[in-house]
């Protein structure tokens, strides 16, 4: 499950950005920060904008390292405030515990003093050195630019586990989110979408739940394809944790990302403001079975206002666990069965599905004529050529010559001056199958 309504900042929609030529899912471009193997994790350098003309990259990093200890995911006063003034100075105010930056009250702003007294980032980046996490931050090689389009609710900076390249999975990359209490039927279509998408090359991210998100990321995992699980809490601490399992998988295999520093627990507000970065790190967000107060819709209502794809997968009409799905189907999302049709929305020009069509019959190859004169026929008993030639609106000439040709693929015989049809096409007429 993906939490609860969240906002998220408007921003120009993500554009469909083309992964170079000779780079997959796994791949780390040329100047991208990833995990070493071997050593230690690689910490991103902050954004110039971060701070004053003297500052170093270091103490950047250590600001926005600072602010996720006290910021809230998503508060779009901070990120306007960091915006406008840079990291590092909002570091020093917050420190000094002076008049209150605009925006917040007093006692939010003794609040906010509070949280910062007793943040350490350094100590931070050595806990999350020792877990083999790193800090990703705008403006550095990794950072996925799509994420501006939160605008202030972008985040402050984003803990990476796991050793490709952040930034180049998000390119190709499908949200694929649902119902924490799902049926079988919606594990089944998660964990088969999922697979599918990854067969194709595309990275499924989903937030590590149980139910939908757990199928998804089981099943790209089973394709031995790429996922990413994007958490609420710290990402060296897994949750929930009964996914602990999966979760470290996901860590060795792909990617898991979070907000919240190490250590960091998670709330339900957590929850729900998480969802946005799903919906802005992907290309679209793919529904699989919620309810009408279903936390995954808040995923898809953010990829909507984002501009991103936003996509469903109907269920019976008599379950409560599709009637949020149905509701997004009644809008503007797609309907969506199977990884070929969310591929065709995601994907580049020219990756579209194959042709869906009903099995070939027998019959379909006859000419159309032919299929008429067979057509005319009764499922009992039999008529002479002059009755069939009627029947077919044709002459009995031309009629005679279809019934030979009909006898000869063994759809009539012959009786007399009578045409009849045979013993199994006549068991395919009383089974409901129509020889035409």
């Amino acid at each position: 499950m993906t939490g609860d309504d969240a906002p998220a900042g408007e921003g120009t929609p993500f554009r469909d950005d083309t992964v170079p030529a000779g780079t997959g899912p796994a791949a780390v471009p040329a100047g991208a920060e990833a995990h070493p193997a071997g050593g230690g994790p690689v910490e991103s350098r902050g954004a110039p904008e971060d701070g004053a003309p003297g500052d170093t990259a270091d103490s950047r990093l250590l600001a926005r390292v600072f602010l996720t200890r006290v910021v809230e995911p998503g508060d779009e006063t901070g990120g306007r405030w960091v915006r406008e003034r840079g990291a590092t100075e909002v570091v020093r105010r917050l420190r000094e515990g002076g008049p209150p930056l605009p925006g917040v009250s007093r006692k939010r702003w003794a609040g906010l003093c509070a949280r910062a007294s007793r943040a350490d980032p350094r100590r931070d980046l050595a806990v999350a050195r020792a877990a083999g996490v790193r800090f990703v931050t705008p403006g550095t090689a990794e950072w996925p630019a799509q994420l501006d389009d939160l605008a202030d609710a972008r985040p402050l900076g984003l803990w990476v586990r796991g050793g490709p390249s952040l930034r180049m999975w998000a390119l190709r990359s499908v949200a694929v989110v649902g119902a924490r209490a799902c049926t079988e039927y919606g594990a089944h279509m998660a964990a088969t979408l999922a697979a599918g998408l990854a067969e194709r090359g595309w990275v499924v991210v989903s937030g590590g739940a149980y139910g939908i998100d757990g199928a998804a990321h089981r099943g790209a995992l089973g394709a031995g394809g790429a996922t990413a699980a994007v958490l609420a809490c710290g990402v060296d601490r897994p949750y929930p944790p009964g996914h602990a399992g999966l979760i470290n998988r996901i860590a060795e295999q792909g990617l898991v990302v979070g907000e919240l520093p190490p250590g960091d627990h998670p709330t339900p507000s957590r929850f729900v403001l998480r969802n946005r970065v799903i919906a802005a790190l992907t290309r679209g967000t793919v529904v699989v079975e919620a309810a009408y107060r279903s936390g995954s819709l808040v995923t898809a209502r953010a990829a909507q206002r984002l501009g991103r794809h936003t996509m469903g997968v109907p269920g019976p009409a008599t379950s409560a666990l599709s009637a949020g799905v149905h509701e997004l189907l009644r809008g503007d999302a797609v309907l969506v069965g199977d990884a070929a049709e969310v591929v065709e929305l995601v994907g580049d020009m020219g990756e579209l599905p194959p042709e869906r069509r009903g099995p070939v019959l027998p019959t379909d190859l006859l000419e159309a004529r032919t299929r008429q004169v067979l057509a005319g026929l009764p499922a009992r008993g039999t008529v002479t050529a002059g009755e069939a030639a009627r029947r077919a609106q044709t002459s009995q000439d031309d009629a005679i010559a279809r019934l030979y040709e009909l006898r000869a693929l063994g759809y009539v015989e012959r009786h007399g001056d009578g045409w009849k049809l045979t013993r199994q096409t006549m068991i395919s007429v009383r089974d409901g199958r129509s020889p035409c």
